[in-house]
């Protein structure tokens, strides 16, 4: 990230948490990373736009609306089946890597940064990495604590004006720091790097999914 842009970088926090899924805390997320940022060092350099029980085409006119250069998605994954946003009635909306990855390269020439903050998500960083110089997701399910550590830690690093790598590594020490388990859980791509990366199996789930059945951020579908 350069830190000696004229114009402040924008951060688009995106958030979904449809009403037949595990509450998470979602709001302290997006309250603590606005903490950090307002008392960061270059806090000049960064605004915070947020869009909240977000839809799928709502993505696309906050992408319109915002022009960011960080896009933040805080909510469930599921592997394989998605990120998992809301419908028109705010229920789960899956939506797969292979369509994220397609409007996220219909922007990149804007936006440098992805973090997927919600489980499994490392399946769609995969996907998106093809188009956008950074994305993070997760190797597997992450935890409310861990997710909003990293977050903060992440932005803390930005806002005082470390690059993205370093603000990655951040994050995840911060996750150990809080005494929690799961620091190896985030996983950093690069474009440049993609074809070399290691991406961990994905978890595989059933094709239908009637019932909805979630521990923190991950969801399972079940067949009755």
């Amino acid at each position: 990230m350069n830190s000696s842009s004229r114009h402040p970088q924008t951060i688009l926090f995106l958030a979904a948490n449809p009403k037949d899924t595990t509450r998470l805390r979602l709001d302290q997320e997006l309250r603590d990373i606005g903490e950090g940022l307002q008392r960061a060092q270059k806090r000049d350099q960064f605004k915070l736009e947020q869009r909240l029980a977000v839809r799928p085409r709502d993505i696309q006119r906050a992408m319109l609306d915002v022009n960011p250069q960080i896009i933040h998605f805080s909510g469930h994954g599921t592997g394989d089946k998605g990120l998992v946003f809301e419908d028109e009635i705010g229920n789960a909306k899956l939506v797969d890597g292979d369509a994220l990855a397609g409007l996220f390269e219909l922007f990149a020439d804007q936006i440098r940064c992805v973090v997927l903050n919600g489980c499994y998500s490392e399946v769609q960083a995969k996907a998106i990495a093809q188009h956008i110089d950074y994305v993070i997701g997760m190797n597997q399910a992450i935890g409310d604590r861990a997710a909003i550590e990293f977050a903060v830690g992440f932005y803390d690093a930005l806002g005082a004006g470390r690059p993205i790598e370093f603000a990655y590594k951040l994050g995840c020490a911060a996750i150990r720091m809080a005494g929690v388990a799961e620091h190896l859980t985030p996983v950093l791509l690069t474009k440049s790097t993609f074809g070399d990366a290691t991406i961990q199996p994905a978890l595989v789930l059933c094709h239908q999914f009637p019932k909805l059945l979630l521990s923190n951020r991950r969801i399972h579908l079940l067949m009755f």
